[in-house]
C-alpha cells in the first residue's frame, strides 16, 4: 500500500471537497481518501499494483475544474 498527499488546485468549498473525494473513492485500488480544503490537497491510500498516480490525477481532473499535481 502507498499513502501519498497530492496538491489539488480548484477546491473552493465543501462541495468541491466532496466531489474530489467521491471521484477517488470509486476507483479500484483506492482504500482511503481525505481531501483538505485549507491545505488544498488530498491524501490517498492506494494499492500501487492496481492503480497509478496518473489514474488518480485523471479521476480528479475529470470530476470538475480541479488540477492535481503528481
Amino acid at each position: 500500500m502507498e499513502k501519498r498527499t497530492y496538491a489539488v488546485s480548484g477546491m473552493k468549498c465543501e462541495h468541491c471537497k466532496a466531489k474530489v473525494e467521491s471521484a477517488l473513492k470509486g476507483l479500484d485500488g483506492v482504500c482511503s481518501v481525505e481531501a483538505h480544503l485549507q491545505d488544498a490537497n488530498v491524501t490517498v491510500e492506494y494499492d500501487e499494483s492496481v492503480i497509478a498516480p496518473e489514474q488518480i490525477k485523471e479521476a480528479v481532473e475529470n470530476s470538475g475544474r480541479y488540477e492535481l499535481q503528481i
